[in-house]
């Protein structure tokens, strides 16, 4: 059972909506626990997307409240004192042109900087760490408008690591990756819930990715939670068919042993035994 010291955040009833329409997120609920991996998955417009930038106070919430481990209610603290507490690694970032790897990472310190950079005393030692569990720091001098995509993508995750908070969120951090990079990523944020306790919730198209990499998973769909649990519980033949719109077969992958969901469509071929 969870401890209430295990717990990183927990959003309750959260309801956001985009200009007036129907709301894109209804009554959703989620606890993230230090230590552990949970993906919310679902299909296109389920919502993922919107409950993380709702949880890291990016787009407004019509109702509901997310709290943080010690109970504090993240509405009542202010931008910094809240950037200290999660970060969100989204889908889009800004540009920063030529700017050096070990600059971009260092934005991860704003919430600890006053004016002028100044008064960040941990800084530079919180920096290295980041760069050195991403594994970037060879390449620290390098323009960024240099790297591959995964290369970026770490620089990235570096940053909102240098930010040092006890929740992690993270947008589709596989996306338009590689395999090589998609499992680098994946095995990266495994190793941020073991060995360093940070409660990581990630969005994920992939649900073999899920799967392998997460404690717990949350389904969504139509703006809502339609199952969540561990994996075996969540990624069932009845859920995802029901939840996605077409034919799901979920079967234990024969190398690895975690399960893995396979879309029958109309041209697929059954492999029917005799």
């Amino acid at each position: 059972m969870t401890t209430c010291s295990e717990v990183g955040l927990t959003a309750h009833d959260l309801s956001a909506g985009y200009d007036g329409r129907q709301h894109a997120l209804v009554g959703a609920t989620l606890t993230l626990v230090r230590g552990e991996v949970t993906a919310l998955v679902g299909p296109n417009g389920s919502g993922k997307s919107t409950f993380l930038r709702a949880i890291a106070r990016l787009h407004p919430s019509d109702s509901g409240s997310v709290r943080l481990g010690d109970g504090t209610e993240a509405r009542t603290l202010s931008p910094k004192a809240f950037a200290r507490r999660l970060t969100l690694l989204t889908q889009h970032r800004p540009a920063v042109g030529s700017l050096s790897v070990h600059d971009v990472v260092g934005y991860g310190r704003h919430p600890y900087r006053g004016r002028w950079r100044a008064a960040d005393p941990d800084g530079p030692d919180r920096i290295a760490w980041a760069m050195a569990v991403t594994g970037v720091e060879r390449m620290a001098d390098r323009p960024v408008d240099r790297l591959s995509g995964g290369e970026l993508q770490r620089v990235w995750l570096a940053t909102c690591l240098a930010q040092d908070t006890e929740v992690l969120l993270l947008d589709e951090p596989t996306n338009h990756l590689d395999l090589r990079y998609q499992m680098e990523i994946l095995d990266l944020v495994r190793d941020l819930a073991d060995d360093h306790r940070v409660a990581v919730g990630v969005v994920l198209h992939d649900l073999n990715h899920a799967a392998s990499v997460a404690d717990r998973l949350v389904l969504l769909r139509d703006g809502a939670v339609f199952a969540s649990g561990s994996p075996g519980e969540v990624l069932t033949d009845e859920n995802l068919t029901e939840a996605y719109g077409i034919d799901v077969q979920v079967a234990a992958d024969p190398v690895t042993g975690c399960l893995t969901a396979r879309p029958i469509g109309r041209h697929s071929v059954r492999l029917i035994p005799a």
